[in-house]
């Protein structure tokens, strides 16, 4: 049996992958303790599995502090806080983390691979670890767009150059994080981190992001594996009103956990489903009011949360903001979807769904009724849309999800050589 430490960001689309990739290690009689803030203890403990908090004190950050949210050309100043909060989340994780993982007794450590402070920890305690891509896979590629744009896959020469110039203002937004990581290495008496995909794994990476619903890669490491949605029976349940069904073609719409609170986008959504012969569910997350969700056009059923895989098996169309997770959910259940991107790699995500005919993409900026509408009935008309859908369905089911996933790990922490 090994104890394994899990480190990843505390946002719901990180949890629930690690949380499943857990339970199923704990089915194999491996401990599982999840190491991150205590603002997140509630959270896991509802999967049912151990926490520990990390950054119960303040942290020693030897080095200055990283700089205030800046604008950067063609990356949002969302994205920018986001990466900006992630090196301050660095300082918390090198500063505080070792020491928790000597005291539990921490055997290895799965880490996200949006926190490359993890390996680091791995690294300085000796300890051997596994990088999980929860969110959209970030390995470095010329011929592939950075996950902050929206940008069409084009095997040209003037797309990797493009490419290479989004990759060099990525670099430029994550400098102050990789400040910190390479301090503590310094510290540490590590070598520094020259680029972000150092930080990974060279015993096993292993992606939830399916190949099929990716751009076409060919420098991917040896010890990268693609294993499809980590998914299993969470402990928690959501109550829903089945009974409220009504037989007609089922809309589920959300826009997760981040970007719940944009009432203008669900208001449109529900406008733009009203005068169509089917049945709109929405799921906002907790992100509105009674009063809001009274005034929303037509007679949607409206809950805060929702089974979302439960109710995507009954499905004939996903709205969403292309969040991974929700997008991975429709496509295991053979659903297409229409996406409208707001930020962080949502547009990336949308650029495969347009990629793969899975779906039709609304960008967000440009978001209409009418324009909504349109794309709605395409995929609801067109079977090309339900077909691709069911292919990727099929190319998921052959991924093998949390019990290939689990295989990998397990080889690599007990060989502790590459599994290739």
């Amino acid at each position: 049996m090994t104890h394994f430490g899990v480190i990843c960001p505390g946002a719901s689309g990180h949890i629930n992958p690690m949380a499943a990739l857990s339970r199923e290690l704990q089915r194999r009689g491996h401990r599982i303790t999840f190491l991150l803030p205590p603002d997140a203890e509630n959270r896991v403990r509802s999967e049912g599995l151990d926490f520990q908090p990390v950054g119960t004190t303040p942290a020693s950050v030897p080095t200055r502090p990283p700089a205030p949210t800046q604008a950067i050309p063609l990356i949002s100043k969302s994205v920018v806080g986001a990466i900006r909060a992630f090196g301050r989340e660095a300082a918390v994780i090198c500063s505080d983390a070792p020491a928790v993982i000597e005291a539990i007794g921490v055997e290895a450590l799965l880490v996200d691979q949006s926190v490359p402070s993890g390996g680091t920890v791995a690294e300085r305690l000796g300890l051997p670890f596994v990088t999980v891509c929860c969110a959209l896979l970030l390995n470095h590629e010329d011929s592939i767009p950075p996950v902050f744009t929206g940008w069409s896959y084009r095997d040209s020469w003037w797309a990797r150059l493009r490419n290479r110039a989004g990759y060099r203002l990525l670099a430029r937004a994550s400098e102050p994080h990789y400040r910190v990581v390479n301090e503590y290495r310094r510290l540490w008496k590590l070598p520094a981190y020259q680029s972000p995909d150092d930080a990974n794994s060279r015993l096993a990476q292993i992606c939830q992001q399916p190949a099929a619903l990716d751009f076409p890669r060919t420098a991917l490491p040896d010890c990268f594996h693609y294993v499809g949605p980590l998914r299993n029976a969470s402990p928690r349940s959501v109550p829903f009103p089945y009974e409220r069904l009504d037989g007609r073609p089922l809309i589920y719409a959300s826009l997760g956990t981040m970007q719940n609170t944009r009432e203008r986008v669900f208001q449109r959504i529900a406008q733009a489903c009203a005068a169509l012969d089917v049945q709109l569910v929405l799921s906002h997350g907790g992100g509105m009011g009674d009063e809001a969700v009274r005034a929303l056009p037509g007679s949607p059923l409206v809950v805060s949360y929702a089974p979302q895989l439960e109710l995507l098996a009954r499905a004939k169309l996903t709205i969403t903001h292309a969040g991974l997770n929700t997008v991975l959910d429709a496509l295991s259940n053979g659903v297409p979807l229409v996406a409208i991107p707001i930020t962080h790699e949502q547009p990336a995500i949308a650029a495969r769904i347009r990629w793969t005919g899975t779906g039709e993409v609304v960008p967000f900026k440009r978001l209409s009724v009418s324009g909504l509408q349109r794309a709605v009935e395409r995929v609801l008309e067109r079977s090309s849309y339900s077909e691709r859908a069911a292919r990727l369905k099929e190319s998921i089911q052959q991924s093998g999800g949390v019990v290939r996933a689990c295989d990998i790990i397990e080889r690599a922490i007990v060989t502790r050589q590459p599994v290739f």
